[in-house]
């Protein structure tokens, strides 16, 4: 039988029959097999590892930080966008607006969105008009702020301005239109010292505000008070900020209002100041440099409070142009100088009734005699002239006052020495702040042997002349106060030693509910003076007005009124006769008055000073009797007070009765 060669079913070698190498191929096989069940295993493995680790992942931002991620969403979509509150209103004690805010339109540039500023300003002026003034403000604006801030290029624009600049404002990204709310000062330049104004925040004043712990209420907020009423209560007047929370799309425009905080208006104000009679002394100033303070004795309020020449309070609200500010800055007449509380000068012949005072409260031998007057006083080999050449002859206490004797107020200084005379004054504030609630006072100078030791370096000017004191008997030598001082001085004395302090605030006022918290005046200290001398020297200021340097120019009028001229000299004429026509107009004398009336009950008082205006009736008495007569009467100058005489009228002008 012929063998067979088919291949048995399944490929199962036939009994008894193996091919060479079959034992091989097996193993083969179960190797590959193992080997790909492996790698498959490893790569079910490896999906599972990468599923498992984007399960956990997903169970820990969807689950375990949940809350987180909801906030950082509703962030993206949801913006809190600060509402600046609206300012408070300032008025005067009858209700006159003197700081209000209304709402305008402004062009607004973010430099930082910018590539070529100057091309796009110029490419911008043919759409809106862009002043040389407002390039200038907004250079000036730009030096002081950040690159990301937008800042105002154009301000109150007009309805047909906003709608051109909308109809074109695809050409200008990193441009807008924003409304905003602007402080305004309807009387101008009237009470600008007293009132202040705002300007933008810059670094200064944020660091304050940090210090303060208030900078977060400052946000979506650009101006601050800077000087005057505006900077003294900020906090009242500012407000408090609010919110809203604004639903906003991927291209950051705002879709809708979600919840809204309305801010908090600031305070209003109401001051203790008649603006009425601020104008009238404004304007009685007819363009002469100086300051008036008027105040109410019972209260202490500031009735006025001048100082000219001024500025307009508008021009710094908007940031002020660089050519402005240069000219208030480098004008000789300084009209951003705060005379009122920063002027110090010497008080001359006003000086004397608070000498008076002093004398009798120290019973000095001199108020009760009667001494020879020649016009001069001789001390220490050195002759003090009198202005009134030849001397009254004789001279008392009483009289003393009424002609204005300064050979009599030489002698009394030497008796008291300066000693006394330092400890005195300060009762009265004289070398120190009053204490008003106006920024940047000046104390003064009260002049003392301590004062003088810290005042000097070298031993020799530290030292104390004996000398030295006789000129400060009639308000010259190292004297120097603020018209401020003179006038609360003058009110001390005619309130009878009760000093209140002076302010010019006299209510806070809630703008919803319309409650008024008053600043209720109560007396700083009562000084310790016997009601007879007082009433001494009262009545010696009353003679003053009736018979002596300041009878002229009150004459006829309809109330009683105690007073005292002054002349202040400038610099020192080393023994030479005074000759207005040979010095400098800046150079002459000051012109002092200090006032109070009615001398019965007083109401008001006052004190004045012209600069350079010389005697004391020429120039700063006929402005006092103007102010008195409309505050009193109501009678209102029909013409500016008499201007200071002339160089040749005031040496003509003849001298009876001193300064």
């Amino acid at each position: 039988m012929r063998p067979t060669n088919r291949r048995p079913l399944f490929g199962v070698p036939a009994r008894g029959r193996t091919r060479r190498g079959g034992g091989n191929q097996l193993k083969n096989d179960r190797i590959e097999r193992t080997a790909y069940e492996l790698r498959f295993a490893a790569a079910i493995l490896f999906v599972l590892a990468l599923f498992s680790v984007l399960l956990a992942r997903f169970f820990w931002l969807q689950v375990l930080q949940h809350d987180r991620y909801m906030t950082l969403a509703e962030a993206n979509r949801v913006a809190l966008v600060p509402v600046a509150p609206s300012r408070g209103v300032i008025r005067d004690r009858n209700g006159v607006i003197l700081a209000h805010n209304y709402s305008a339109y402004t062009l607004e540039i973010t430099p930082s969105r910018i590539g070529d500023l100057d091309a796009t300003i110029a490419a911008l002026k043919g759409v809106v008009e862009i002043t040389p003034k407002d390039r200038r403000r907004f250079k000036k604006l730009q030096e002081e702020s950040k690159d990301f801030e937008s800042l105002p290029i154009k301000t109150r624009l007009s309805d047909e301005e906003v709608a051109r600049f909308a109809a074109q404002s695809y050409r200008f990204p990193g441009i807008e239109i924003k409304a905003r709310l602007f402080r305004h000062y309807p009387l101008g330049e009237i009470a600008s010292h007293l009132i202040g104004y705002i300007g933008r925040i810059n670094d200064k004043d944020l660091v304050e505000l940090d210090e303060a712990g208030v900078r977060a209420n400052y946000r979506g907020t650009e101006h601050i008070g800077k000087v005057g009423i505006e900077a003294s209560y900020e906090n009242y007047l500012h407000g408090v900020t609010g919110f809203e929370q604004v639903e906003i799309d991927s291209g950051g425009r705002a879709v809708r209002t979600l919840k809204r905080m309305p801010p908090k208006s600031g305070q209003d104000l109401q001051l203790s100041v008649d603006i009425g009679l601020q104008q009238v002394v404004e304007q009685l100033f007819d363009g002469r440099r100086g300051s008036l303070v008027a105040i109410e004795p019972a209260t202490g309020g500031v009735l006025a409070l001048v100082s000219k020449p001024t500025f307009d309070p508008n021009l710094f609200v908007d940031g002020i142009d660089p050519q402005t500010w240069k000219e208030l800055n480098e004008s000789p007449d300084h009209p951003l100088l705060n005379r009122a509380l920063r002027g110090e000068y010497p008080p001359g012949s006003t000086f004397k009734p608070f000498m008076a005072m002093a004398a009798l409260e120290g019973n000095f031998p001199l108020v009760h005699q009667t001494i020879p007057d020649p016009g001069y006083y001789i001390f220490g080999g050195n002759r003090f002239r009198d202005s009134k050449v030849g001397g009254y002859g004789s001279m008392n206490f009483d009289r003393s006052l009424t002609v204005s004797s300064d050979t009599y107020y030489y002698q009394l200084a030497v008796q008291m020495g300066i000693d006394y005379i330092a400890d005195f004054m300060s009762g009265l504030d004289f070398g120190r702040r009053t204490g008003i609630d106006l920024p940047g006072e000046r104390p003064g100078v009260l002049p003392s042997p301590e004062w003088k030791k810290q005042r000097f370096r070298t031993p020799a000017q530290q030292k104390w002349y004996a000398g030295e004191t006789v000129s400060i008997g009639i308000g010259q030598g190292y004297n120097s106060y603020t018209p401020l001082q003179m006038a609360h001085a003058t009110a001390t004395l005619a309130n009878y030693g009760v000093v209140y302090k002076p302010h010019i605030v006299a209510s806070i006022v809630d703008p919803v509910s319309n409650i008024r918290v008053p600043v209720e005046p109560k007396p700083v200290r009562t000084l310790p003076w016997q009601r007879e001398n007082i009433d001494r020297v009262l009545h010696g200021m009353v003679s003053v007005m009736t018979n002596g340097t300041g009878a002229t120019v009150f004459r006829g009028a309809q109330y009683t009124s105690g007073g005292k001229t002054g002349t202040a000299q400038v610099f020192s004429l080393k023994g030479a006769k005074y000759n207005a026509r040979a010095i400098n107009e800046r150079l002459r004398d000051h012109s002092w008055f200090i006032a109070f009336a009615p001398a019965e009950h007083p109401k008001i008082a006052l004190a004045v000073i012209v600069e350079n205006g010389g005697f004391g009736a020429q120039a700063a008495a006929p402005i006092a009797r103007k102010v008195l007569d409309y505050y009193l009467t109501g009678k209102k100058p029909d013409q500016p007070a008499p201007q200071a005489a002339s160089a040749a009228s005031a040496v003509a002008a003849p001298q009876l009765l001193g300064d």
